[in-house]
């Protein structure tokens, strides 16, 4: 029996090895009596599937279980986004929504996203009753899809029309077009290429077709991962923004009109800058562990609450939906705003950025310039490590041994470990150590004034901790 576990976002495995239909029926199968479990007796959810290889047959053993327990299941009648499932579940007052998909992960993967009531990730203390009800082997004699369609226990809705209303109501196109600007957007073979065409259609446009192997490349929207993207921005030259997409359309990678990478870290700074300096907007900013240092400086700057989180969307979604959020941020590309779902949307925080372009009149290295001037410049880099596991076994086992004072030059001067370890190197530096939830991999994260600097940490850490 294969051990089932969900990572920081859900279950994931390699398709055919462990990610089967068999055991994506053993996780419905927990997950509908999970639901059923309920107090508010709701039998409602949205099952979505983005656009990897299977999705379609995984989405469609997944409703069986659920139409088998009496659960009735809403589909869409192609691939949808994440946060189209989300909104969904949220508007048509599901009891969950269930997405069939690995995220950012390598297109051998995929995956099963629970997503609650309110439109966000369940938090882990549900995730942990699923997880205790999966059983050994499905238990039930399932009818076929076309059999639960009939009874009308599967139906069939346009959900990822209810986004694109939702979207167009809360973006502001009119400034946005009258602003003339140029976009650029790469879907990453994902599932945000549609929409985006429906709602801006002058678009150049990149990856917006159905590959369900991505091409080869894992589809998280990280610069060495969007090269065609950053290259045709710079020669084209009359490009003002560039946004790309991860698989699902929950994570963003952003591009000034010269074709340099904006992390997430400053899309942070910059949504705090325009949702609450010019739209006037308030609420506490909540970020993962991984994020800049200069969040707090911001907050600190306009008076507002921040608080920090282990890594992983579900933590920051368990406090905007029971607290007043404005911003809720990972350093991985996940953001959510207040007025939408409590979810990551890659295409609202790109198209947010967009109409804050717009209404000032700003390009995005102006706007950046404007939050420099009250934080100070700075740069966050990123190691993603492929060692094996007794090399990753033991540098995590050095980092609680506390085995490590300095790297290179750079001296420890103060530690954290709310969820990898965190070392404060003086001068608003720092370096973190991380091993990933879901892959093979150590992730070292760097903060310094520059990309040189943050880059020299980054190989003293490692010379350090893999000698």
């Amino acid at each position: 029996m294969t051990q089932i576990k969900f990572g920081t976002d859900g279950w994931r495995a390699i398709i055919a090895r462990d990610y089967t239909e068999t055991n994506v029926m053993r996780v419905a199968e927990a997950t509908a009596k999970w639901i059923l479990a309920k107090p508010d007796g709701n039998t409602k959810a949205v099952i979505g599937y983005d656009c990897r290889f299977g999705g379609e047959m995984f989405m469609q053993a997944t409703a069986r279980v659920f139409a088998a327990h009496g659960i009735t299941c809403v589909v869409a009648h192609n691939f949808i986004s994440t946060p189209m499932v989300s909104l969904a579940t949220l508007k048509l007052k599901a009891s969950a929504g269930i997405v069939i998909t690995a995220s950012h992960n390598p297109p051998s993967y995929n995956g099963f996203k629970i997503k609650d009531s309110f439109g966000g990730p369940a938090v882990p203390a549900e995730i942990a009753k699923v997880e205790a009800l999966i059983p050994e082997t499905p238990s039930g004699n399932y009818e076929s899809f076309e059999s639960y369609v009939s009874k009308g226990l599967i139906i069939f809705e346009d959900l990822e029309g209810m986004y694109i209303d939702a979207i167009k109501k809360g973006i502001d196109f009119n400034k946005i077009n009258k602003a003339g600007m140029e976009l650029a957007y790469d879907a990453m073979y994902g599932a945000g290429q549609r929409a985006m065409r429906n709602l801006l259609p002058e678009t150049t446009f990149l990856h917006c077709e159905f590959n369900p192997w991505f091409d080869g490349q894992a589809p998280e929207p990280i610069h060495k991962n969007l090269a065609e993207l950053s290259e045709l921005i710079n020669i084209a030259e009359d490009i003002d923004l560039g946004i790309a997409t991860d698989g699902d359309a929950d994570r963003i990678g952003l591009y000034n009109s010269t074709g340099k990478f904006i992390d997430s870290h400053h899309i942070i700074l910059l949504l705090i800058q325009y949702l609450h300096k010019y739209k006037g907007l308030s609420g506490k900013v909540v970020n993962s562990f991984s994020c800049t240092g200069k969040i707090k400086n911001l907050c600190k700057h306009y008076g507002l609450e921040q608080e920090v989180t282990k890594i992983g969307f579900k933590y920051i979604c368990d406090i905007i939906v029971t607290e007043d959020v404005l911003i809720g941020g990972e350093e991985s590309g996940g953001i959510a705003i207040k007025g939408h779902i409590p979810e990551r949307d890659g295409l609202w925080i790109g198209l947010t950025i967009l109409e804050f372009m717009a209404v000032t009149g700003k390009s995005l290295d102006e706007l950046i310039e404007e939050v420099y001037a009250i934080t100070g410049s700075f740069a966050v880099e990123r190691y993603d490590l492929h060692i094996d596991e007794d090399t990753k076994q033991r540098v995590i086992s050095n980092c609680k041994g506390k085995a490590f004072t300095s790297f290179g030059n750079f001296v420890i001067e103060s530690e954290e470990d709310m969820d990898g370890y965190k070392y404060h190197l003086g001068n608003d530096q720092w370096v973190m150590i991380r091993p990933s939830g879901t892959e093979p991999v150590l992730r070292v994260y760097a903060e310094a004034e520059t990309s040189e600097k943050a880059f020299e940490i980054l190989e003293a850490t490692k010379k350090v901790i893999l000698s």
